[in-house]
């Protein structure tokens, strides 16, 4: 079931994860849906826009919508501080910028590492694919770009 979560294709052991603070807790996206990471750049704020979309950027031309990690999971806010970064994913033909706390690393993840989320048992575990072990005490929150960009509910 995490295979399938993770988007670990047949066969495949291991899965990239960037991995990142929101908070004090580390989270990840799999490395196939980020395209790049940047600092932190002047947003435009979208009128009527949902709380959780902080506005558009403009990127090499295109402009590129910007949600706000935390917000959209549910978390308290923080300032923004010189670590704090836009990483740009990309989900079918979709592309989005997240705010994040700070981007910590890439992470190789063998598939025996990753849990099916268990935890979280309400409407907002569609968020959160699973839970990656890294190290004893290292553990990496998997989150469902589909979800948090909405194309699921596009779907529906």
């Amino acid at each position: 079931m995490a295979k399938e979560l993770m988007n670990i294709a047949e066969g495949e052991t291991q899965v990239q994860v960037v991995a990142f603070k929101l908070r004090r807790e580390e989270y990840g996206f799999n490395i196939l849906n980020v395209k790049e990471i940047k600092g932190l750049t002047d947003i435009t704020r979208v009128p009527f826009a949902s709380d959780f979309i902080k506005g558009v950027i403009n990127l090499r031309g295109s402009v590129l919508p910007v949600i706000d990690l935390k917000k959209r999971l549910g978390l308290q806010d923080m300032e923004y501080t010189d670590d704090t970064r836009i990483v740009v994913v990309r989900e079918d033909d979709l592309e989005v910028g997240m705010i994040v706390d700070a981007v910590t690393g890439v992470i190789t993840l063998n598939s025996d590492q990753i849990d099916a989320a268990k935890a979280v048992d309400n409407e907002n575990s569609r968020f959160i694919t699973g839970v990656g072990k890294v190290a004893e005490e290292r553990l990496i929150i998997l989150l469902n770009l589909e979800a948090i960009i909405g194309l699921q509910d596009e779907i529906k």
